[in-house]
């Protein structure tokens, strides 16, 4: 994997290197952004982030929901009692159930989903450096075309404080 990157000491520079990358044409898809810690504070923090856990909880939940129902329905007309007049089917008493099932299968969907899109490997080799471990920022771009590795060097440099680097 070849590899044009930038280790930075704070947000700030590391997201003048993004917008510097940004405006050399680059998508915010194709920057890759490594720290330590969470960077919440920074617009590059929250790129790509874009999910589908939680279309996945909610429909985890419906099928717990419909669950929930279809049992508490058919234990009420498979077993039918006399209840003294009383509807066979009564709905404060089956909620409790169908809600507590909604809710365990909303969870068991977002454990799924986060299982699932933990264990997917990325394609071939991802970007690294030690010194992420250390408290520096990585900005860098993957895989990128040998004309534009010149220009995205210089959007690299330009920040206070970057130490820019390639792989072969």
């Amino acid at each position: 994997m070849k590899a044009v990157y930038g280790l930075y000491p704070d947000g700030l520079s590391a997201q003048d290197a993004v917008n510097r990358l940004r405006a050399a044409g680059l998508a915010d898809r194709d920057i890759t952004v490594i720290s330590s810690q969470p960077m919440e504070d920074y617009e590059f923090g929250h790129m790509d982030k874009s999910t589908w856990m939680w279309w996945l909880a909610c429909l985890g939940g419906l099928v717990g929901m419909s669950f929930g129902l279809v049992l508490s329905w058919y234990t009420a007309t498979a077993w039918p009692m006399n209840t003294g007049g009383l509807p066979t089917f009564a709905w404060w008493p089956k909620l409790i159930i169908i809600f507590e099932l909604t809710m365990l299968g909303a969870i068991f969907a977002t454990v799924a989903t986060l299982v699932v899109s933990a264990l997917i490997p990325r394609k071939g080799q991802s970007l690294y450096d030690p010194e992420v471990s250390d408290g520096r920022i990585l900005v860098g771009v993957e895989n990128p075309a040998d004309e534009a590795v010149a220009t995205l060097e210089t959007a690299l440099r330009a920040p206070a404080g970057a130490q820019v680097k390639q792989t072969p």
